[in-house]
């Protein structure tokens, strides 16, 4: 009878499970084996600060793994990773080898070894929370219907040093399909089009993968974004600054001969396609804000269009009745007859009304340099060679 009770007690005792998993005892009378020696989960349990380009890894030395469930939690959401288990059945490897910064991930293991028992095992750790981050601010805005003028253009918040890690996590798509290459001005703006103008009625989608990207020696991307814009007709304008007249052009017909004030031999306009990114129904115009002196500052000019981040505006004119279709009177603007207040019978109403964000203004013959590519969106003024070039990946 005492053979029979010691039996019985060696058996209760091999039958008892670890705080962490299901069975993991090499036999019945050997020293159980812990769910961390039959699992083995990179990083460790409990790791901090892990970086993410350090491997997620979970693996069996015998045996074969049954189920890897991998839980990431960011900004308040909980994600699963996907990822999958090895033809042999001993590994695990998530689909995207990096790691997401600033997040808690939880491994969740079920492995069973080379006798068919089965051990489970759970752990947890956080990732690398960066002191700098990076955003990009886009041009357009989301759903916006824009001219076929327009230039995806993105202005970062930080000197970008990793421009190719950057640029291959932005994607710019067309429908109907088209071409688009970016190319960088400088260290903080990248910029998208097409070879020639976009076509009537295309949607363009722009997906900013740039959450988690490395822009520079430990600056990290924030957005995880799309957006989309459509183009809408096509209306193009010609300004001949020695003829003073602007022609304007709607799907390659000739919609009405306008007009036009440029600028004063002076202060000339820049030749060269100039995108419009901005309309304004009424706004203040000070000289010393583009580089003058005191020599005007005129608080309602009505129906502005910005053209160039330096200032040239295609405008509605009220204080220089006599000058449009005979002399260039202006400080580097196109002018286009008004009224005080503006008047949507005037030409520069009737113009404004008739105007996209994304219009091209093409001005010709006028005694100044091609405007450059990166005032305003000017990329146009690029041919398609040199633009290419200008794409940290080289193709």
């Amino acid at each position: 009878m005492v053979a029979v009770l010691t039996w019985a007690g060696l058996l209760a005792g091999a039958a008892g499970c670890t705080s962490e998993g299901v069975g993991g005892a090499d036999s019945v009378f050997g020293k159980p084996r812990a769910p961390q020696d039959v699992i083995r989960v990179s990083p460790d349990d409990g790791s901090r600060s892990v970086r993410p380009d350090n491997p997620l890894l979970v693996r069996v030395p015998s045996g074969r793994l049954e189920s890897v469930k991998v839980v990431r939690a960011q900004d308040a959401q909980d994600s699963e990773v996907s990822g999958r288990i090895s033809e042999d059945g001993l590994s695990w490897r998530p689909d995207d080898a990096r790691l997401a910064l600033a997040a808690r991930y939880t491994v969740d293991v079920v492995a069973l070894d080379a006798h068919g028992r089965r051990s489970a095992r759970h752990t947890t750790f956080t990732t690398y929370v960066p002191d700098e981050r990076f955003i990009g601010y886009a041009t357009p805005e989301n759903r916006a219907t824009v001219g076929t003028g327009m230039i995806v253009s993105l202005e970062f918040n930080r000197e970008i040093r990793n421009r190719a890690a950057v640029e291959r996590a932005i994607h710019v798509t067309a429908e109907p399909a088209v071409g688009i290459r970016p190319h960088w001005f400088g260290a903080e703006r990248l910029d998208f089009r097409p070879e020639e103008y976009w076509a009537p009625g295309t949607r363009v989608t722009v997906d900013l993968a740039l959450r988690d990207v490395e822009g520079a020696p430990g600056v990290y991307g924030i957005q995880r974004r799309t957006f989309t814009f459509t183009v809408g007709r096509s209306q193009v304008s010609l300004v001949d600054a020695a003829a003073h007249t602007m022609e304007v052009r709607r799907d390659g017909d000739l919609l009405a001969t306008v007009p036009i004030t440029a600028g004063s031999p002076k202060n000339t306009t820049y030749n060269g396609k100039m995108v419009v990114t901005e309309m304004l129904e009424v706004t203040r115009m000070n000289s010393r804000t583009v580089g003058f002196g005191g020599e005007y500052d005129i608080p309602d000019v009505p129906h502005a269009m910005r053209l160039t981040t330096s200032g040239t505006f295609l405008h509605g004119n009220y204080w220089a009745p006599d000058a449009f279709g005979n002399t260039n009177v202006s400080h580097g603007c196109v002018g286009l007859k008004d009224v005080k207040g503006g008047s949507s019978d005037s030409p520069a109403g009737w113009f404004f009304d008739r105007s996209l964000v994304g219009d091209v203004i093409e001005v010709v013959h006028s005694k100044d340099k091609k405007v450059a590519p990166d005032n305003g969106l000017g990329g146009w003024n690029m041919g398609w060679k040199e633009w290419t070039a200008g794409s940290a990946v080289k193709q």
